[in-house]
């Protein structure tokens, strides 16, 4: 398979941005952009979204909630009875 080149211009924030992103997904530039091509041409059309899972603000809130009762555990409720704890839950 021979190969070209392709040289294009973008904002150079979003290169930066992109490139981080990619990075994450274990990705170069060159790779993630010849998946893109493929994909579009297997589809005939922009066929997929690649992204990092970022959690939602209710989701980044419980997560530190958890942290915080692991430093003090005396800011949570211990339960030995299961029946006691859904009922209270659901009261």
């Amino acid at each position: 398979m021979a190969t070209t080149n392709l040289n294009i211009r973008i904002d150079k924030d979003l290169k930066k941005q992109a490139e981080a992103i990619f990075n994450e997904l274990g990705l170069n530039m060159s790779t993630a952009l010849t998946v893109f091509l493929r994909q579009t041409v297997r589809s005939n059309g922009i066929p997929f979204e690649l992204r990092l899972d970022v959690p939602n603000d209710e989701t980044l809130e419980a997560l530190e909630e958890v942290q915080r009762m692991k430093k003090n555990p005396s800011l949570g409720k211990e339960y030995t009875d299961v029946d006691k704890m859904m009922r209270e839950l659901l009261s």
